[in-house]
């Protein structure tokens, strides 16, 4: 098999794995409280990618700045960025989640612009953002049946966006030594084991209770969101430049969306359908402009 054959299959396990993983949140958090499942999920994950680079050989992180570094990483992606989401499914539907985490790149390029000078805006990327945000406001304000989400909902989602984009533009800027795999673990443990402390304290391992829909969900999320779907990611970043391997955000609202009307009988308005191309819209403008700038910096 080629390379590019090679690179187009694991594009589209990310595209549907990373996309399915709202509808496996969605029936993990009906049964299990959400935050330690969550902190479960990535407790164990971690635990695995971390055997698995002893086992190969890859060098694990062991400089404290490095650790530290992962730690900040994974407290803001996983704990504020993943939690958020999972909290947010209690009572918000898969496929509406999935389509407000798609604005992380928007938030990305406000958060550069802010504080990296890294991204210009210039009227493509204005424009995106503006349509982005707008797509996002036409969900809630559209005159069809948007009960799947409310404000509440909305709030805890876009904060869950800003937070995952922090924790990506400050991956970015940091330069972790070691093996990917193994600054992946890290992460994943660092935030995995934020999200049980705070479970914690909020006290829901009283309330802890799995069943087998919610054991089977969490074995998804394992395997195949964070295994099956890193892998598959990082393999395609080696093939192909990051501004292609990152269209796959495109993708993952209309798979979750479909997804989640299939199987949880979520319902598909033109509310949503409307606004998912309107956000999707705003993100390319956002990307585009993005690559052109860097292409520009590249040629001077």
């Amino acid at each position: 098999m080629s390379e590019n054959r090679k690179a187009l299959i694991a594009y589209l396990a990310v595209c549907f794995f990373w996309g399915s993983t709202y509808l496996a949140i969605r029936v993990g958090v009906q049964d299990s409280p959400p935050l330690l499942f969550a902190g479960i999920r990535f407790i164990i994950a971690g635990a695995l990618m971390l055997g698995y680079c002893k086992l190969i050989g890859y060098r694990l992180p062991k400089e404290k700045a490095d650790i530290t570094n992962m730690a900040i990483t994974g407290l803001l992606m996983l704990l504020c960025g993943n939690g958020l989401v999972v909290f947010a499914e209690q009572w918000v539907g898969s496929g509406i989640a999935s389509l407000i985490i798609a604005t992380v790149p928007l938030f990305m390029a406000i958060i550069e612009f802010l504080f990296l000078r890294t991204v210009k805006m210039d009227i493509k990327s204005i424009s995106g953002l503006l349509l982005g945000f707008g797509g996002v406001a036409y969900l809630i304000l559209g005159d069809a049946d948007t009960s799947a989400i409310d404000l509440k909902g909305l709030a805890v989602l876009m904060f869950a966006s800003l937070f995952w984009a922090a924790g990506s533009v400050y991956s970015k800027v940091i330069k972790f030594k070691g093996h990917i795999f193994a600054n992946i673990g890290t992460q994943m443990l660092a935030g995995g084991a934020g999200l049980v402390l705070v479970s914690l304290i909020k006290g829901e391992f009283a309330e802890l209770h799995f069943t087998q829909n919610s054991m089977l969900a969490l074995l998804y999320l394992i395997v195949f969101g964070s295994f099956v779907g890193y892998s598959c990611y990082i393999y395609i970043l080696q093939k192909w430049p990051a501004a292609k391997a990152g269209t796959y955000a495109y993708v993952n609202p209309i798979v979750a969306i479909i997804l989640g009307a299939l199987l949880l009988k979520e319902q598909i308005s033109i509310s949503v359908v409307i606004s998912m191309v309107i956000v999707i819209v705003g993100i390319v403008l956002v990307q585009s402009s993005k690559a052109e700038n860097i292409k520009k910096l590249k040629e001077m």
